[in-house]
């Protein structure tokens, strides 16, 4: 038996409810399973809690490639600061929710028709190299247009233990940080809207104090480099990190730490009209999420038992360990509707695909489980269909749901 991580407090208990819904209703409601389920009201929460947490003078971005489902986007957009895109689809997905002022365009290998669209819309395009802020000031000259430019820097620091770390080293995000002051200067000598900085160290962090270590290091750095350009930006984009608790032993992040120390570093500092950002996706939406399959087979192998479902790594990658994990750990997963005094045995989760990858949990000790019950994979809210290969082998789509109601700012 492996150990698998803690279910959400929001779906702890069991049968279990989405939005108030038993999982059941929500796939009559759709039709069929695979299906995921988002919960509006536990990101709205998220939301809430960030609100609380933080100094006032810091906005709150939503990373979209974190989760694009359109209803999703168009019940967080009213709650959020702003719209944090990395490419032509997806800025055509937030342009609907969000003033062009208040979407930002990041990630590296811009097109120049990309760069040409967005500068258009009025967004803020992120730099991320020299050449990429050349080409963007000639594509903004051709069209008679003033850009909106902001710099991402590559920094000279790293998130202690994050999963993803994005700075501290050689990259293909972001201007050095000893090159980014003459660029943005650059930019500004262009006449271009220069809006500031987009500094981002790392992602996955659970650990409090290594967010707050990081931020103190990425607002000095962004002070040093303001002055090397000589004037104020007028947004730092702080990055992200807020990690979420996927697996065994792992706790949710000290948000209120975080806010607390970051509230003592602003205020000792002339922020002279600054504005500040945090971009957050899977910490916002990541446990709002439910992947609900059903088992289509059970099966005894050489003293093992397997439930086989109607779903697997082509919707929920992430899950089966194939998506940046080093060692194959668990995420929470249930029998979604455990029979009243069912025992308990030790099984495997496998999908449908013809690959011994396709594993949702491995020997995990789950209530007795037959054909047509159905198995619930919870952290499924970021990263999730988007993040998979859903053509492997020809499966169907699954469906997608968003449970609850929008809840106005």
């Amino acid at each position: 038996m492996k150990p698998m991580g803690s279910i959400p407090a929001d779906f702890a208990a069991l049968p279990l409810r989405i939005g108030g819904q038993e999982a059941a209703a929500w796939i009559a409601a759709t039709g069929d399973t695979p299906l995921f389920v988002y919960d509006i009201e536990v990101v709205a929460r998220r939301i809430a809690q960030f609100r609380v947490a933080m100094p006032d003078a810091v906005h709150l971005h939503y990373a979209i490639k974190a989760n694009p489902f359109r209803p999703l986007l168009a019940a967080m957009a009213p709650l959020v600061d702003g719209l944090d895109i990395a490419s032509a689809g997806e800025l055509a997905l937030a342009l609907p929710h969000m003033p062009a002022a208040r979407i930002s365009f990041a990630g590296p290998g811009k097109r120049d028709d990309e760069l040409a669209v967005a500068i258009k819309a009025g967004i803020t395009v992120n730099v991320e190299s020299a050449g990429e802020a050349a080409r963007a000031l000639a594509i903004a000259d051709r069209d008679g247009i003033a850009p909106r430019l902001a710099v991402r820097v590559n920094p000279d620091i790293e998130l202690r233990g994050s999963g993803m770390r994005m700075g501290g080293r050689a990259s293909p995000f972001g201007i050095d940080a000893d090159q980014a002051a003459a660029v943005a200067r650059t930019i500004v000598n262009a006449g271009a809207d220069w809006r500031g900085w987009h500094i981002f160290a790392g992602s996955q962090a659970l650990d409090a104090g290594a967010i707050i270590e990081t931020q103190a290091a990425t607002l000095a750095l962004a002070d040093r480099l303001s002055d090397g350009v000589g004037e104020q930006p007028p947004l730092v984009n702080l990055g992200g990190g807020f990690g979420i608790p996927y697996f065994p032993g792992e706790r949710p992040v000290d948000v209120a730490a975080i806010g607390a120390a970051l509230g003592e570093g602003l205020s000792a500092r002339d922020q002279n009209g600054t504005r500040y950002a945090i971009e957050l996706g899977r910490w916002l939406v990541g446990e709002a999420g439910v992947y609900l399959t059903r088992v289509v087979d059970r099966k005894e192998s050489r003293g093992e038992t397997f439930l086989v479902v109607d779903g697997g790594l082509h919707h929920q990658l992430a899950a089966t360990g194939n998506l940046g994990t080093v060692v194959r750990r668990n995420y929470p997963v249930a029998i979604a509707t455990p029979r009243v005094g069912s025992a308990t045995e030790t099984v495997s989760v496998v999908g449908p695909l013809c690959t011994p990858l396709d594993r949702l949990a491995d020997r995990v000790t789950l209530p007795v489980a037959e054909v047509g019950d159905l198995v619930a994979v919870f952290m499924a809210g970021a990263y999730g269909l988007t993040a998979s290969p859903t053509a492997f082998l020809g499966h169907a789509p699954p469906r997608e749901l968003l449970a609850g109601l929008p809840v106005q700012p």
